[in-house]
């Protein structure tokens, strides 16, 4: 019951702070507004709770849980940009000298949900030499890299560490 609680307050501080000014009967916003942005709201927080909950179940918290966005918030402050930092720093490299060497790369990620699946695709994409190609049916992703060093390089040399913080932030 809390978390619907909880969706249905950001989703309509949400809605009214993008309705802001529509009206003048009830502070800034219409009747008609207000309705609305509950009948939203209560739409939104129902079907939310699946999403929120489903992840986490065991903490009961889900999304929200305040430990999963620690390590997310860690996450992006370190390992993330420091990997994308020198990954900037070795296409710049790569651009100025010409010296690539493409490919694509299957990396068994062992991740067993989608939402693990999909940060390290997007943390993988972000970095700048890579880009997530694909995923199959067993979660492996397959990447193509500005430039491979080895004829089969492993999981680490691709994507570093994103594999155990995704492990880490969304299982």
């Amino acid at each position: 019951m809390a978390v619907i609680a909880v969706s249905f307050i950001f989703s309509m501080i949400l809605y009214l702070a993008l309705t802001f000014g529509s009206g003048t009967e009830i502070l800034f916003w219409s009747t008609g507004e207000v309705v609305v942005g509950v009948v939203f709201s209560i739409v939104t927080a129902l079907l939310a709770k699946k999403l929120i909950v489903g992840v986490g179940a065991d903490s009961g918290l889900g999304y929200l849980n305040p430990m999963r966005w620690l390590k997310f918030v860690i996450y992006a402050i370190g390992p993330f940009f420091f990997s994308m930092a020198k990954a900037n720093i070795d296409v710049a490299y790569r651009v100025v000298t010409g010296k690539i060497n493409p490919g694509i790369v299957k990396i068994q990620t062992g991740l067993t949900n989608d939402f693990a699946v999909s940060l390290l695709a997007n943390s993988i994409t972000l970095t700048p030499g890579t880009l997530s190609v694909d995923i199959d049916d067993g979660n492996n992703l397959y990447v193509h890299c500005i430039n491979l060093k080895t004829k089969d390089p492993d999981a680490k040399e691709v994507c570093g560490s994103f594999i155990n913080w995704a492990r880490r932030i969304a299982e």
